[in-house]
C-alpha cells in the first residue's frame, strides 16, 4: 500500500491541476494563447514526477503539466509561460504552455520540448544513449544511475521517428522509459481511425523492450508500477514502455474544444474514470476526513487564484529580447594557430578531416562519432573515418541503422547530457529524412530555452557531383539548409580550412553542418590540386563568419578598372581558380568558407573594390543561396557596381543525371566560368 503522506501530496497536486484547468477556462480572453491541460492524465503524471531524481532526464509533451507541478514547479511559474511573460522560466515568453526547458539544481534535466507529436522520442533516446556512453567512459559518478523518461501520447506512436527511437533503445539497450498516455483521442480522430494496435501491442515487435500496462486513473496503482519500472531501468539499464490508459477530461487544446466533436456518451464515459474523485475516495477509506481534504482543496484553489492574478500582472518581455540566444557564444573568434607549417607535406582534404577527428577524439573523452558505415569494418564509404574505431573503440565510433532522423536528432539529446556528438549523413541527398529533427528541434533549442540548451554537434554531410554519381548521391543542398536559423554552416574548399573549421566547429557550443565536397576529398578530379595544402598545426582554428581571399588581383588591374570579384566556396573555388588563368591579375577569388554566418563585410568590400562581381555555385542557381547573395550585393553596393551581378550555377533541372555527358552539361565547369568572367570583364 502506498504511504498515505504520498497520497495526500498527490491529492494536493490534483487539486492544483483541476483548479488550473478551471481558471484558464474561466479566463479565456486572458489565456488567449493556445494551451492544453493535464486533466484526466494527472494520476500517472504525478506518480512519475514524484519519483524522478535530480540526475534524471525528462522529455515531455504539451499535456504534461502535472509532471511539472509534481516536480516542484509552481503554478505561478507555469502561468508565466501560459501568458508569455518576461519571467517565464523556460523560454522568456517565446513558446507554448507545457513546453518546458529546465536546467535547475534539484530538478531533472529537461531540454527543449516542441509541439510536434512524437518528435521528442529521438532526442530522448539520444539522452539515454549519451548517458550510456558517458557511463562507459566513467564520466558519470558511479553512485548515480540516471534514467530518461520520454512522455508520449499514444497517437504519436504511429510516427516513424518514434519507431527509430524504439529501435535504437532496444538495439543499444538504453536506460529509457517510454511513458505512453493513451486517452484514445488524437484531436478529433478516434483510436480506431488512427491505429491498428495501441503502443503496448506495437512495442511487442521491438525485441528487448519490457512492457507494462497500467490504469492511469488509479494513482496508487500508477505510483507502485512506476516505482517498479524506475527500479528496473536504474538497475538493469534497459528500456521499458509503460502504457497508461487515461481519460481526456479537458479540451484537446483551448483552441479545439471538446464540445465541438465529442459525444455526450463519450464525455460521460471519460468522466467516469476521473482520477480525482477516485483518489479522494481512497483517502477517505484510509481515514482522512472530509474536513482535511476540503482544507487541502481550499488551499490549492487559493494558491492557483493568487498565482494567476500575479501572473496576469507580471511584466511583458522587452522587445530587444527577440534577438537573444540564436547562438551560444563561441570561444573561437579569430584565426589562430599555424596554417602552413614550414616544410609541411601537402595533405588531401579527406585526410585533413580524418586527422582533425583523430585529434578531437584523442583529446576529448566526451566526443564520439557515428553514422552509417563509419564503424571499424569500413571506416566510412569515403574512408573519412578509417582507423578511428580501432583506435577509440566501438562505443565511440560506430555504425547506426539507416536512420537519418535518429542520427541528426539524437545529437540534441547527447548534447543535453554532456556528450559531444559528431555524426555523418552519408550523402546530402539523404539529409531530408533528418530535416524534421534539424528544423523542429535542434535549430530552435538554444533560442527557445534562453541559451540553456544549445546543441553542441557537428553534422558532416558529403555532397557534390563528379564522375557519374548520379541522382541521390551528388546533390548540393546548402540553399535548403541556410534559411533555417540557429544552424551554422561551413563549406571548406581545401585541406587547411577543412581541418581548421572542423576544430572550430567542435569548440563551438552550437550545431554546425559541415558540407564536404566528395570531388575535393582526394583531389583526383582534374583541376582540384589546390585543395591539397600543408597540414595545419593541431592548434589551428578557423572562425565562422570569416572569408579568405584565395587569390588576389593585381593592384594595377584593380586601379585600371579591369578586375572582377568572384564570390564562391567549395568546388566553385577551383573552377574559378582555373578559369582565372585566362585573365592574369584580373580576378580576385573570395572563398566564403562558412555560409552562415557569412562574412558579408568581406563580400561587400571585395565588390566595392572591383565594381564587377560573379558568384559561382554548384547548386542550381534559381532561388539559390547564390542568388540571395547577389540580391544583397545589389542592394548594398548598387552605386559601386559597373555591371549587373552575375550568378553562375548548375542548370536548373530536378536531379543530377547519371550519364556523365549529361552531368557535365548540367554542372558548372572551367569553360563556363571562363565565359562568364570574359563577359563580365568586357561589360
Amino acid at each position: 500500500m502506498t504511504d498515505k503522506t504520498i497520497l495526500l501530496k498527490a491529492y494536493a497536486s490534483m487539486c492544483i491541476t483541476k483548479r488550473n484547468a478551471e481558471i484558464f477556462d474561466e479566463n479565456r480572453q486572458i489565456c488567449k494563447y493556445v494551451h492544453s491541460t493535464s486533466r484526466g492524465h494527472e494520476a500517472i503524471q504525478i506518480a512519475v514526477g514524484m519519483q524522478l531524481l535530480e540526475c534524471d532526464c525528462l522529455s515531455l509533451y504539451y499535456r504534461d503539466e502535472s509532471i511539472l507541478l509534481s516536480l516542484g514547479l509552481t503554478p505561478y511559474e507555469l502561468m508565466l509561460q501560459l501568458l508569455t511573460k518576461a519571467d517565464d522560466p523556460f523560454s522568456g515568453g517565446k513558446t507554448y504552455y507545457g513546453h518546458p526547458s529546465l536546467k535547475r539544481k534539484g530538478f531533472p534535466k529537461i531540454p527543449h520540448q516542441s509541439s510536434a507529436t512524437g518528435m521528442q522520442a529521438i532526442p530522448a533516446a539520444g539522452m539515454a544513449h549519451g548517458i550510456q556512453y558517458l557511463e562507459s567512459m566513467k564520466l558519470i559518478p558511479e553512485n548515480e544511475k540516471p534514467i530518461v523518461v520520454c512522455s508520449l501520447g499514444d497517437g504519436s506512436v504511429t510516427e516513424g521517428e518514434v519507431s527509430e527511437a524504439f529501435q535504437m533503445a532496444v538495439l543499444k539497450q538504453l536506460p529509457i522509459v517510454f511513458l505512453v498516455q493513451d486517452n484514445n483521442w488524437g484531436i478529433s480522430a478516434y483510436a480506431d481511425e488512427m491505429r491498428a494496435m495501441d503502443a503496448y501491442e506495437f512495442a511487442a515487435g521491438f525485441k528487448g523492450m519490457k512492457r507494462y500496462r497500467v490504469n492511469g486513473s488509479d494513482f496508487e496503482e500508477c505510483y507502485e508500477k512506476i516505482a517498479e519500472v524506475f527500479s528496473y531501468v536504474r538497475s538493469k539499464r534497459k528500456p521499458v514502455l509503460v502504457h497508461a490508459a487515461v481519460p481526456l477530461l479537458g479540451h484537446h487544446t483551448s483552441g479545439v474544444r471538446k464540445e465541438w466533436y465529442r459525444s455526450e456518451e463519450d464525455l460521460a464515459e471519460h468522466a467516469s474514470r476521473d482520477p480525482f474523485p477516485r483518489l479522494k475516495k481512497r483517502l477517505l477509506e484510509l481515514g482522512v476526513t472530509e474536513g482535511e481534504l476540503k482544507k487541502i482543496k481550499e488551499e490549492s484553489v487559493l494558491l492557483v487564484n493568487d498565482s494567476f492574478q500575479k501572473a496576469v500582472e507580471a511584466k511583458e518581455p522587452e522587445l530587444d529580447t527577440l534577438l537573444l540566444h540564436e547562438f551560444a557564444p563561441t570561444p573561437v573568434t579569430e584565426e589562430k594557430g599555424v596554417r602552413a607549417p614550414a616544410n609541411g607535406e601537402p595533405i588531401i582534404m579527406v585526410d585533413a578531416g580524418l586527422h582533425a577527428m583523430n585529434e578531437i577524439l584523442r583529446d576529448n573523452p566526451e566526443a564520439l562519432f557515428y553514422g552509417q558505415d563509419v564503424g571499424r569494418r569500413l571506416g566510412g564509404v569515403f574512408r573519412e573515418a578509417a582507423t578511428l574505431a580501432q583506435k577509440y573503440g566501438d562505443n565511440r565510433v560506430f555504425n547506426t541503422p539507416i536512420q537519418e532522423a535518429y542520427i541528426v536528432g539524437s545529437t540534441m539529446g547527447m548534447s543535453a547530457v554532456g556528450a559531444r556528438p559528431i555524426v555523418e549523413i552519408q550523402f546530402a541527398d539523404y539529409a531530408w529524412a533528418g530535416f524534421n529533427q534539424l528544423v523542429v528541434e535542434i535549430s530552435k533549442s538554444c533560442y527557445l530555452t534562453q541559451g540553456k540548451f544549445p546543441v553542441s554537434t557537428i553534422i558532416r554531410i558529403p555532397c557534390g557531383a563528379y564522375g557519374g554519381g548520379g541522382p541521390y548521391h551528388s546533390d548540393c543542398i546548402e540553399s535548403s539548409v541556410l534559411p533555417i536559423r540557429g544552424i551554422k554552416v561551413a563549406f571548406p574548399s581545401n585541406a587547411a580550412d577543412m581541418k581548421g573549421l572542423m576544430k572550430s566547429a567542435y569548440l563551438d557550443p552550437n550545431p554546425v553542418i559541415m558540407f564536404e565536397h566528395k570531388g575535393l576529398y582526394w583531389s583526383k578530379v582534374q583541376g582540384t590540386e589546390n585543395a591539397k595544402c600543408p597540414e595545419p598545426g593541431e592548434d589551428y582554428v578557423v572562425p565562422f563568419g570569416k572569408a579568405r581571399i584565395f587569390q588576389q588581383a593585381s593592384e594595377e588591374m584593380v586601379e585600371s578598372g579591369e578586375s572582377i570579384s568572384v564570390i564562391t566556396y567549395g568546388m566553385g573555388v577551383h573552377w574559378s581558380l582555373n578559369a582565372s588563368k585566362n585573365f592574369p591579375g584580373q580576378v580576385e577569388i573570395l572563398d566564403l568558407r562558412t555560409l552562415y554566418p557569412m562574412d558579408e563585410d568581406a563580400v561587400m568590400e571585395s565588390v566595392k573594390r572591383h565594381g564587377k562581381c560573379l558568384i559561382v555555385t554548384e547548386e542550381k542557381s534559381l532561388n539559390s543561396f547564390a542568388e540571395s547573395i547577389a540580391g544583397r550585393i545589389s542592394n548594398k553596393c548598387f552605386k559601386y557596381l559597373d555591371a549587373p551581378v552575375e550568378v553562375l550555377g548548375a542548370v536548373n533541372v530536378p536531379a543530377v543525371p547519371l550519364n556523365m555527358g549529361l552531368e557535365r552539361a548540367m554542372l558548372p565547369n572551367v569553360e563556363k566560368v571562363t565565359l562568364a568572367m570574359k563577359n563580365l570583364l568586357e561589360w
